[in-house]
């Protein structure tokens, strides 16, 4: 592919369900910062004002309004269809960009023909000075497929004082705010709508780098994410995305040998969360747990069949960390990205 890639050849695609208040409090600064980039918003059937917000406050920006709410993976496998750049961001409508952030970004893909994906550092918009929960500075995941990031490693959250400030390649970039080629997106089936909302990054990500390509940070961009704009952390629905992808994440994606010595640990360890769950007063969490496990196994079928196709058709693969993330934080006390290595 050529790499004589400028902001010109990107689209900046914001996916919205009933978010007229982000768009109103967030389009301005992705208007202003984003030279010469196309933008356009994908709304996946609002209820509310969005789309008269859209039309009548920012005529300037590209509509693609859907018939239904296909969530996060269908929502912008529907949109990106009708975008025409070959390169896309995906992009969260709680998201604040800074200025030239996207330069940053087309540098490193003109620095590597073998990029597939990027994240730029992502900090919380509610505490300036920390990273924030979702992809923070790149993620990463350990042997158990257990999913952590440079500036967060489960509920630890680091302040940003520039340790995390150099480009690397990383095993996956956030969904909040991830830039694709997209002819490698539609190569691959885009993300998948089973997954509904959560971790399909991951999935995404996992198969771009079994098809040869790399995933990557650059910090040198900055942007400032809301968080739990359309599903909050204490919603049970989001514990259950979460536990349910988690596992066929694993399933979709791991060897056969892997998944018969992984799968079981990683069972195991969901029970004891849900037990947790129990133990703090949080029953609707460990239901949530359970009922993720239950709708797993009635979709392990067609999983498997997602399996075959994937292990098949791509590259053996191996780039997740040799260590349990879990065993070095709850076990060793090890709360930051930098002290697990």
């Amino acid at each position: 592919m050529n790499q004589n890639i400028t902001t010109k050849n990107i689209a900046i695609a914001i996916l919205n369900y009933n978010g007229a208040h982000f768009l109103r409090q967030f389009l301005p600064s992705v208007i202003h910062h984003s030279d010469h980039a196309e933008i356009i918003v994908i709304d996946n059937a609002s209820t509310d004002d969005s789309v008269q917000c859209l039309e009548r406050e920012f005529p300037s920006v590209k509509l693609i309004k859907l018939e239904e709410n296909f969530g996060f993976c269908g929502g912008y496998n529907r949109g990106l269809k009708h975008i025409d750049k070959p390169w896309v961001v995906l992009l969260n409508s709680d998201v604040e960009v800074t200025k030239d952030w996207l330069l940053p970004l087309v540098n490193q893909i003109n620095l590597d023909t073998k990029l597939a994906a990027l994240q730029p550092k992502i900090l919380s918009h509610q505490h300036k000075n920390k990273f924030d929960y979702a992809g923070a500075a790149g993620g990463f995941i350990d042997v158990l497929g257990y999913p952590f990031c440079r500036g967060r490693v489960f509920e630890t959250i680091e302040e940003d004082n520039s340790q995390y400030n150099f480009a690397i390649n990383c095993f996956w970039a956030s969904g909040a705010c991830l830039l694709i080629r997209k002819d490698l997106y539609e190569s691959t089936g885009g993300l998948d709508e089973d997954f509904f909302a959560h971790m399909e990054e991951i999935d995404l990500c996992w198969r771009l780098q079994r098809m040869g390509y790399t995933i990557a940070i650059q910090p040198q961009s900055v942007v400032y994410h809301v968080g739990g704009g359309t599903l909050s952390k204490i919603n049970p629905r989001k514990t259950y995305l979460n536990f349910r992808n988690g596992l066929e994440l694993l399933v979709k994606n791991l060897s056969r040998w892997e998944l018969l010595m992984i799968l079981p640990i990683r069972i195991v360890l969901d029970w004891v969360a849900a037990v947790k769950f129990l133990g703090s007063n949080q029953a609707n969490h460990a239901k949530a747990i359970i009922l993720s496990h239950l709708d797993f196994i009635k979709r392990l079928d067609k999983t498997i069949e997602k399996r075959k196709s994937n292990l098949s058709n791509y590259l053996p693969f191996f780039s997740r960390k040799p260590f349990s993330i879990v065993f070095s934080y709850y076990l060793l006390g090890k709360k930051k990205f930098n002290s697990v290595f």
